[in-house]
């Protein structure tokens, strides 16, 4: 029992940014992912080759594969960032908390609603600080949009 009060409390971090210097907002822009819990951090910032990525295209695939694991398609998702090597593991065990990994190393452990959140607040604000810069066009933009809006009418229809 004090396990399990343990384990909900657990928050999982994350961040998302957009490289500077790179000219005119594209749906190609460069950016990074950071992601930690109580037992570290893994990001795509400082390797060696860079593992930077198509941010907007990343963030897009990183919701819709939460998705997955939201509605209960999935157990497990390993995400990988568009145009890097960069890589997350999902792994959802039956009373409904996930663990997060990076490179086989276990980053932390939270409750499917609490993983979801934390992924939302930082998406929420990269389109409202950089993504709403691209043009109304941009498939980049639309597709981002889309996957948020998905994601969080998933969480209203699950809960």
């Amino acid at each position: 029992m004090l396990r399990a009060l343990r384990e909900a409390q657990s928050l999982i971090k994350v961040e998302f940014s957009v490289r500077a210097g790179q000219g005119e907002p594209s749906g190609y822009d460069l950016g990074d992912i950071s992601c930690g819990g109580e037992n570290g951090t893994a990001g795509s910032t400082g390797h060696v080759p860079d593992q930077g990525m198509m941010i907007y295209p990343s963030v897009t695939l990183l919701l819709d594969s939460l998705r997955t694991l939201l509605t209960g398609e999935r157990k497990m998702v390993v995400f990988i960032g568009t145009d890097t090597s960069f890589r997350l593991d999902f792994t959802r065990d039956n009373k409904g908390f996930v663990s997060v990994s990076a490179q086989g190393t276990l980053l932390g452990r939270s409750s499917l609603e609490d993983l979801v959140q934390a992924f939302l607040r930082p998406a929420q604000g990269l389109a409202e600080g950089h993504l709403l810069r691209l043009p109304s066009g941009d498939a980049a933009r639309s597709d981002y949009l889309a996957a948020l809006q998905d994601l969080r009418a998933t969480m209203t229809e699950n809960h």
